[in-house]
């Protein structure tokens, strides 16, 4: 597990935790530390030698070796999503609808995933939450069931409960958050936190 220690990262993330944050200002904020986390979570990506040629002479390069697909957990998923593309603008989106139920704290899918050929590609889970890991986990058996192999998650805040819970679940996953946060409270929410984050996107309650 890698938590970012990054000075732009910091300082947007103290302002995404206001309360006062408007739903346009969190959504812009989330976005920005989604595209300042990209470089952490692509870093590990292979790549293939390849020549190409400058409007000089020909040169070595290197390319990403399998395409990237990014698969957030709706609804909170997509600002990260939206970072996300402004550095991968090539990327293929493959959404995932899985919502906890607030009684159980239970992951439930309402959406699985579209036909997407996971097996040959790069596959990022973003959910800017990591509280108790119920949803997390439950989203990375689904990719893995349709062949999913390199597999990474990458999330704003994690909870150390939900941490472990997805790490003894899958303990192959590379997983980046931008901070870990002190515990879960009664309720499953992660302490200090930023609320929810969905609703405070979206301006819901």
């Amino acid at each position: 597990m890698t938590t970012l220690e990054h000075p732009l990262i910091a300082d947007r993330l103290t302002r995404l935790r206001s309360k006062d944050s408007s739903s346009q200002e969190f959504r812009s904020i989330l976005h920005n530390i989604a595209t300042l986390m990209v470089p952490e979570v692509t870093a590990s990506l292979a790549t293939t030698p390849c020549l190409v040629e400058t409007p000089m002479e020909e040169t070595d390069g290197r390319r990403i070796t399998m395409p990237i697909v990014l698969s957030p957990i709706l609804r909170a998923g997509l600002a990260l999503a939206e970072g996300f593309l402004t550095a991968i603008p090539d990327a293929t989106v493959a959404h995932i609808g899985i919502r906890r139920d607030d009684s159980t704290l239970k992951p439930e899918v309402y959406y699985p995933n579209p036909s997407v050929d996971f097996a040959h590609s790069n596959t990022i889970v973003l959910d800017p939450m990591l509280a108790t890991g119920g949803t997390a986990i439950e989203a990375i058996r689904i990719l893995k069931k349709q062949g999913a192999r390199q597999l990474s998650f990458a999330c704003v805040i994690a909870a150390p409960e939900g941490l472990e819970a997805l790490q003894s679940a899958h303990p192959d996953l590379a997983i980046t958050t931008a901070a870990l946060d002190r515990c879960l409270d009664e309720n499953g929410y992660i302490r200090p936190g930023l609320g929810d984050a969905g609703d405070r996107s979206f301006g819901t309650t």
